[in-house]
Formats: structure tokens, C-alpha cells, sequence
């Protein structure tokens, strides 16, 4: 109900209607949305909670169970059909369990869902993630180049370890880079295969902050999966995007097309570009503080593009992992043969990925094939199988890999850390600290978050 001073539903003939309690004027409370404006041609209010969940990816499903746990009750709003987010395992395309979104379970000896991945018999392997292979357009580099660029990666953590931002210095990572003389290989790795965005466009604070994520192991079963079934019992309403929260009312109210639902607080884990774009209408606007950050936390972009090879290991071992330097950062990353299986998954990142979006899969899976019979010979389009390409830009509830912040901005994740009129609350991979843009990293804010609602809630 609205308010349950005076209004009430009475069930008179079988319809709906409003008995209104005598209530003094001077004792309203002002500013408040009319029944008409909330109650929507026949839309219904559902049962009050103690806190809505916007988002049913790894953090709000951690922020659920993390509430359910202390006892609150609790609604999960899931825009998509599906729970999990940007982490999703679908065996549809190759026959065999693939990540369509997170594959790698980065800092595993920090990260959750590692040691149940364990627990639950998952096939995992250690990826140490250096370059085995690499190639400029179709020239295999030198042992020399090679070594140039395994140098100019060291030096540029030493830069970072030493590099303080001061007013009005260059915050972007391509600054850096210039001043370890990095060969351009290095500056892939470091900016659109890691960040997903290019270096010119990375905060250097931003970089800093991140964590070292080794160790990083990969799983033959899924993450996607793995998050599901840690999601598994937690009681989601699919397919029901929020439209809007309402926090001038007491507590909040948010909005959905199945109707409208009241709670103390509301926990927003839709992403940055989600919230940008203003998916979810808020009422009243956000301060200018909150609403600036999710600008200044753009989606970097990593897209996958996978292709089949049957009959032929080119030459590499499983897990090889091979770069392409092109000009103009038309590189593309290869993890290569995975467990064995007969894929050649390619990477590209940044601005890049972002045309290739564009483009279209058709695109995107003949610039892919067209690389490997540039390098390993026309023959390889013989062995060529199914093939498909991510594309989480053009998912509207997603808009992007993960967030990057913009150069000189990297204090807006501490921003949206604060909650908004100690109601409205922001969780996610943008929001981990160290293990930002990971998967683990979002399950470890959702719980974070959660845990600071329940303390807030008990203290009223």
C-alpha cells in the first residue's frame, strides 16, 4: 500500500476501491506521487519487502542470498530471461559448454566462486596468460621482439607501481606507455585485451587500482554455469525490468510492467552505460554527483569470436595463447584449442570490438578466418566448422563488456559506493575496488552491499 495511514483496498462486489481515513491536512506528508500516478490501468501493488534487488547478475544474486541469509525479505528483478547476467554458459552454438560472457575465474585465491568450482568437480586449468605466439600481420615476431615486448611489460608495471597522478597531469594510460617505450603489443595486452578499452581512453589511477588477477584459471564446464548454479534457489522475477524508482516516498517504490512494489531500500546493480542511458527512470532525479559517474564509467568492449577447426591443430598446443598485431589496433587475441576442444577462440578489444559489433557477425567471423589462413595458410578454410560472435553492446540490459573509468574520473567508482539518501544502493563489477571487471569482484560487492543494508536497516 502507499500509505498506509490513509488509504486502504476494501473488497466491496468484488471490485477494487479506495475508503479513505479522515486524516488532518497538516499531517500529510508532502510531495508525494498520487494513487494515480503509481496505480497504472489496472498495474497492482505487489507485496512490500524489505528490499528490492535491481538485477539478477553474479552481484544482485550474491546480494540476495546475502539477505536472505540475515533474514530481510527481499524482491529480485531480472530485466533478461535468465539469471547470470554477463556470465552465461550455452552449449548451443559448438555442442559443448562455452561462455558467451566471463570464462576466466580471475585471482583465484580470492575469488568465491573458485573454490566452488572445485567443490563441485568443475574441470579447471591454470592459465598463466602470456603470449606464446606472436605475429605482426602475417610476419611471426622475432625471439628478439618477442623479448622487446615481454621487457616493456615488466616496465610498465614498474612505472605504475612509481607513477603518481598529480593536478592536471595526462591521467591516460597511453601517457604511460609512451614513457616506457612500449612496443604496440604491450599496449594491446595492457589496454583493449585487458580493459577493454584503448589506452588513451584508461585512467592511469583507474589501472592502478586494479588488482593483479593470477591466478586465473579457465573451466571447462563454465563460469556462466557456475554462476547459475550458485544462483540456482534465489527467487528471481525474469523478464521484468524496474522502469522506475520512487525515493521521495517513504522508503522507496519501484515500477515494474507486473506492477509496483515498496521496500526500505533499493540495491541497483544494472550496469554504468544501463543507467546512463536511463533504462531505470529515477524519481527524483539522482544528485548530479551520482547521475556524472555512470558517464564517467563507460563499458569498455571485449568481443569473442570463436570459430571451429576440426581435423588440424595448426601447430598449437591447447591453451596457446596467440596475438595478431594490425595496424590501426585491428589486433585480435587467440586463446587457443581450449581443453582440446576444436576452437579457436578469438578476442578483439576496445574501439576495435566496438566496430566489430557494428559490422555484424558474418563480419566479424570472415575478418577471424581470414586472419588464420593469413598466417597458417589458405588450407585452414577446409577445416573450418561453426562459428559465432558475442555481442553484449547490442544487449540492451548490458550495453558492454565492463566498465572503464574515463581518464581523469576514476574517483567515480567511490561515488556511486555512497548511497543515495541512504536508500538507494550500487553494487557490481564497477563497484569490487581491486577486482573491478571481474565476476568474482561483482559477487564480492553485492555482498559488501547487502551487508551494509542489513546493518543500516537493523540501526533504524
Amino acid at each position: 500500500m502507499l500509505c498506509e495511514s490513509r488509504l486502504r483496498f476494501s473488497g466491496r462486489y468484488g471490485k477494487k476501491s479506495f475508503t479513505r481515513f479522515p486524516v488532518p491536512r497538516w499531517r500529510m506528508p508532502q510531495n508525494l506521487p498520487t494513487i494515480k500516478q503509481l496505480l497504472w490501468r489496472g498495474r497492482i501493488f505487489m507485496e512490500d519487502v524489505d528490499v528490492v534487488i535491481v538485477g539478477a547478475g553474479s552481484a544482485g544474486l550474491a546480494a540476495a542470498r546475502t539477505l536472505g541469509a540475515a533474514g530481510l525479505s527481499f524482491k529480485l528483478f531480472e530485466a533478461m530471461n535468465r539469471i547470470g547476467g554477463r556470465a552465461w554458459t550455452s552449449d548451443q552454438h559448438f555442442g559443448v559448454p562455452f561462455d558467451i560472457g566471463c570464462a576466466w575465474l580471475h585471482a583465484a585465491d580470492r575469488n568465491p566462486y573458485f573454490p566452488e568450482a572445485q567443490a563441485a568437480g568443475w574441470t579447471l586449468h591454470h592459465h598463466d596468460m602470456n603470449v606464446d605466439h606472436l605475429y605482426y600481420l602475417q610476419r611471426k615476431a622475432s625471439e628478439a621482439e618477442e623479448a622487446a615486448m615481454k621487457a616493456a611489460d615488466a616496465k610498465l608495471f614498474e612505472l605504475l607501481a612509481a607513477h603518481e597522478v598529480g593536478d592536471g597531469d595526462d591521467d591516460r594510460l597511453s601517457a604511460l606507455l609512451a614513457r616506457g617505450q612500449a612496443p604496440r603489443a604491450a599496449a594491446t595486452f595492457a589496454g583493449p585485451m585487458d580493459f577493454g578499452a584503448d589506452e588513451d581512453e584508461i585512467s592511469i589511477c583507474d589501472f592502478q587500482a586494479a588488482a593483479d588477477l593470477d591466478p586465473n584459471y579457465f573451466s571447462k564446464e563454465g563460469f556462466g554455469a557456475l554462476v547459475a548454479r550458485f544462483g540456482a534457489e534465489v527467487p528471481v522475477e525474469l523478464s521484468t525490468p524496474v522502469r522506475k524508482i520512487l525515493w521521495e516516498v517513504p522508503g522507496v517504490a519501484c515500477v515494474t510492467d507486473r506492477g509496483t512494489i515498496r521496500a526500505k531500500a533499493a540495491i541497483v546493480t544494472a550496469s554504468p552505460a544501463v543507467l546512463a542511458f536511463e533504462e531505470i527512470e529515477f524519481s527524483p532525479a539522482l544528485p548530479d554527483t551520482h547521475f556524472g559517474a555512470f558517464f564517467d564509467l563507460p563499458m569498455g568492449m571485449l568481443t569473442k569470436l570463436p570459430v571451429e577447426i576440426r581435423g588440424t591443430r595448426l601447430g598449437l598446443a591447447p591453451f596457446d595463447d596467440l596475438l595478431i598485431e594490425r595496424m590501426a589496433r585491428h589486433d585480435i587475441y587467440f586463446l587457443c584449442f581450449p581443453f582440446d576442444l576444436d576452437l579457436m577462440v578469438g578476442f578483439v578489444g576496445g574501439d576495435f570490438a566496438w566496430e566489430m559489433s557494428a559490422a555484424g557477425e558474418a563480419a566479424g567471423v570472415d575478418f577471424v578466418v581470414d586472419r588464420l589462413c593469413g598466417i597458417f595458410g589458405t588450407d585452414v578454410r577446409k577445416h573450418v566448422g561453426r562459428a559465432m560472435m558475442t555481442n553484449w553492446g547490442g544487449e540492451r540490459f548490458v550495453r558492454g563488456a565492463y566498465a572503464a573509468a574515463r581518464p581523469g574520473r576514476s574517483e567515480a567508482r567511490a561515488t556511486l559506493m555512497q548511497p543515495v539518501a541512504e536508500k538507494i544502493f550500487f553494487a557490481g563489477e564497477h563497484l569490487a575496488g581491486p577486482l573491478m571487471q571481474t565476476c568474482g569482484g561483482a559477487r564480492l560487492s553485492g555482498e559488501a552491499v547487502a551487508r551494509q543494508v542489513v546493518a543500516q536497516l537493523a540501526a533504524k
